[in-house]
């Protein structure tokens, strides 16, 4: 019962941050121009609509092809990792850090095999343009902290069978 448990726990933290992506991105999609640009949080952050083609940074925009079936297959991959951690108790780390990366890597993939492009819609006001011009969303922000908390999780708690 316990294992049940946490495998549903851990799937609807995966399950919100994909429903929680996917509408602010449809939110974003309706009310947004492309490249227009709102102040947000006190001027901490800004909100804009951009269609990213490709992956991190549109690195294979001209390959999104190729950059799909990857994004699918990585995402699968992490999807085995994440069923197969349940067969060990313990590493809650770990386990929380795959169910972040999965609800990202599944809202980014279904944006690019059903749009076929992934709306990005946060970024900061700083001087340096380079990194100004850097849009995210919280898809992408789960997947870094998800990866983060997998490689901290899995030197921290032995595995326990």
């Amino acid at each position: 019962m316990v294992i049940i448990m946490a495998i549903l726990g851990y799937t609807l933290l995966a399950v919100a941050v994909f429903v929680l992506d996917l509408l602010i991105k449809n939110h974003i999609e309706r009310t947004r121009m492309e490249g227009q640009e709102e102040s947000a949080c006190g001027g901490r952050i800004l909100v804009r609509r951009y269609h990213n083609r490709g992956a991190f940074l549109n690195a294979g925009e001209h390959k999104r092809e190729l950059v799909t079936v990857l994004s699918l297959a990585l995402t699968l991959g992490a999807t085995v990792l994440f069923l197969a951690t349940f067969t060990f108790r313990g590493n809650r780390m770990l386990k929380a850090g795959l169910a972040l990366l999965l609800g990202g890597g599944y809202s980014n993939t279904y944006d690019r095999m059903v749009r076929k492009y992934v709306v990005d819609y946060v970024s900061f006001p700083v001087k340096n343009t380079k990194i100004r011009n850097i849009v995210f969303n919280i898809s992408d922000f789960c997947i870094m902290i998800g990866a983060l908390l997998m490689v901290i999780g899995s030197g921290s708690e032995p595995a326990k069978r």
